[in-house]
C-alpha cells in the first residue's frame, strides 16, 4: 500500500510540474489585458490603435508557430527535454517584454513568447495524456486547463492590484510583465526531476526505461501489461514511414486530423478570447465605468476556474460529446441574449450588470465543457507516431482562429457594435454545434491504443459509420 501510494504521489508531482507551462499560457495571455494601456503612453512604448493590435496578437501569431515547432520538437527530443526547453523560452522572452525600450522590441519578444505558449499548448497535453492511466486520463489532462485559467486569473488579479497601487507610475506596465517569470523557473527545475513520457521512450526503443518509468507511477503488473500494449501499438506504426504531411494521404489519418481542426475551431468560434483579451472593453461598451469594468473582469477569470472544477468533475461522469454539445449550446445562448439584451436595453443602467451576467454564464459553460473537453479530446485522438505532428497542425489552426479573434474584435466592436458583433458568433455557434453533432466519436474510457484501432478500422468501414451510436 506505501509503495502505491508512493506511485500516486509522484503522479501526483509530475501533474503538478508539468502545468506550470498551462499556468504560464495562462497568464502571459491575460497580462496584456491590463499592461497595454500604460505601456501604450507617449513617454513609454508611445503605441497607437495599430501597433497596440500588433502587441497584443504577435503573441497569438507566435503561438501558432510553436505549436508546430513543438509538436516536432516533442517527437524528436522528448516531452520532458522539450517542456525543459520551453521554461528557458518563457524567462528569457518574459524578461525581454519587461525590459522592451520601444514597439519593436516588445512585439519580437512578444513573438517569442509566443512560441513558448505555443509549444506549450501542445507539449504539456500530450505529456500528460501519455503518463496517465486510462480511467484517470480526462482528470490529470485536464489539471492543465485549470492552469490555463488559473494564470489568467492571475494576471486579472495582479494586474488589477498593481495598477490600483501603482498607478501614477509610468513604468507600472513594467512590474506586471516580470511575474510570469517565477513560474517559468518552477517549471524548469521541476522537469529536471520527473521521467520521460514512456510511449515516447518506446517510440525510440528504449523499453527498458519505459518500464521503470511505468514502475513508477503504476503497480507492477500493470506496468508489465501497459508496456505490452504500447509495444505492440508501436510495432503496428513501425511499418509507417517517419511521421511528416504525407501522411495525411493515409485516409483514417486524414479523418483524424480533419477531427482535430474541428475541435480547435469550434473552440475558438464561440468567441471566448474576445471576453478573455477584451472583456474590460466590452463592459465599458455596455456602460461601466473603467474601475467597475475591471473589478467585473476578476470576476470573469474566477467563473472560468470556479467552472473548470466543475469540468475536471463532469468528465468523469459524463461522456465528451455530449458534454461538448451542451457547452455549445449554453455559450451560443448566452451569446444571443448578449446581443438581443444590448439593442433591448441599450443606455439603461441596467445593461452592464445584464451583459456581466451574461458573460459570467457564458465562461462557465466555456470553461466547464467545452474547453477541458478540447485539450483531452487534441490529446487522446492521434496515435502515437503522428501525436506530436497532429497535435501541431490541430493547434495551429486554433491558435490561427485565436489570432483572427483577437485581431478582429476591436474592429467588430468598433465598426458593427456589440448586439450585431455577438450575433457573427452566435452563427458560428450554431455551426460548432452541428459539426460536433455530425463528425464527434465518443472516447471515454477507451486507451489510447483502443481509440487508435477505432480510428483505423474506419479505413475499413462505410464513412457513414462516425455516425453509427454504437461507436459515438
Amino acid at each position: 500500500m506505501g509503495k502505491q501510494g508512493n506511485q500516486h504521489s509522484f503522479l501526483r508531482m509530475i501533474i503538478l510540474v508539468s502545468t506550470f507551462g498551462g499556468l504560464l499560457f495562462g497568464y502571459d495571455t491575460g497580462v496584456i489585458n491590463g499592461a497595454l494601456p500604460y505601456m501604450s503612453e507617449s513617454d513609454q512604448l508611445n503605441l497607437n490603435s495599430f501597433t497596440q493590435g500588433l502587441v497584443t496578437s504577435a503573441l497569438l501569431f507566435g503561438a501558432a508557430f510553436g505549436a508546430v515547432i513543438g509538436g516536432r520538437l516533442a517527437d524528436y527530443n522528448g516531452r520532458r527535454k522539450t517542456i525543459l526547453y520551453l521554461a528557458i523560452l518563457f524567462f528569457v522572452s518574459t524578461i525581454g517584454c519587461t525590459i522592451s525600450p520601444n514597439a519593436a522590441v516588445m512585439i519580437l519578444c512578444r513573438f517569442l513568447l509566443g512560441l513558448a505558449v505555443g509549444g506549450a499548448s501542445v507539449t504539456v497535453p500530450t505529456y500528460l495524456a501519455e503518463m496517465s492511466p486510462a480511467e484517470s486520463r480526462g482528470k490529470m489532462v485536464t489539471q492543465n486547463e485549470l492552469m490555463i485559467v488559473t494564470g489568467q486569473l492571475l494576471a486579472f488579479t495582479f494586474n488589477a492590484i498593481i495598477g490600483n497601487m501603482l498607478g501614477e507610475n509610468p513604468h507600472v506596465w513594467r512590474y506586471m510583465l516580470p511575474i510570469a517569470a517565477i513560474p517559468a523557473v518552477f517549471l524548469f527545475f521541476g522537469m529536471l526531476r520527473v521521467p520521460e513520457s514512456p510511449r515516447w521512450l518506446v517510440s525510440k526503443g528504449k523499453n527498458n526505461e519505459a518500464l521503470t518509468v511505468l514502475q513508477k507511477i503504476r503497480e507492477s503488473k500493470r506496468a508489465k501489461s501497459e508496456l505490452k500494449e504500447i509495444e505492440s501499438a508501436y510495432e503496428k506504426e513501425a511499418k509507417m514511414e517517419k511521421a511528416t504531411f504525407k501522411d495525411l494521404t493515409t485516409p483514417w489519418v486524414r479523418r483524424v486530423v480533419f477531427l482535430g481542426i474541428g475541435i480547435a475551431v469550434v473552440q475558438q468560434i464561440t468567441g471566448v478570447n474576445s471576453i478573455m483579451y477584451y472583456g474590460t472593453e466590452i463592459l465599458k461598451d455596455a456602460g461601466f465605468q473603467t474601475e467597475a469594468a475591471l473589478i467585473g473582469n476578476i470576476g470573469n477569470g474566477v467563473i472560468s476556474v470556479l467552472a473548470t472544477f466543475v469540468g475536471i468533475w463532469l468528465l468523469g461522469k459524463v461522456g465528451r460529446r455530449p458534454m461538448l454539445i451542451t457547452g455549445l449550446v449554453g455559450t451560443t445562448t448566452a451569446l444571443l441574449l448578449i446581443g438581443i439584451f444590448s439593442l433591448v436595453f441599450e443606455g439603461s443602467a441596467a445593461l452592464p450588470y445584464i451583459v456581466l451576467a451574461l458573460t459570467i454564464t457564458f465562461l462557465a459553460f466555456q470553461q466547464g465543457a467545452i474547453s477541458p473537453v478540447t485539450w483531452l479530446m487534441l490529446s487522446e485522438i492521434f496515435p502515437l507516431r503522428l501525436r506530436g505532428l497532429g497535435m501541431g497542425v490541430t493547434v495551429f489552426c486554433l491558435w490561427g482562429i485565436n489570432f483572427l479573434v483577437g485581431l478582429t474584435f476591436p474592429v467588430l466592436l468598433a465598426s458593427i457594435g456589440l448586439s450585431t458583433t455577438f450575433f457573427v458568433f452566435v452563427v458560428l455557434g450554431i455551426g460548432a454545434i452541428l459539426f460536433v453533432k455530425k463528425f464527434l466519436p465518443e472516447t471515454k474510457g477507451l486507451t489510447l491504443e483502443e481509440l487508435e484501432q477505432r480510428f483505423r478500422s474506419y479505413d475499413n468501414e462505410d464513412a457513414d459509420v462516425m455516425n453509427d451510436n454504437k461507436i459515438i
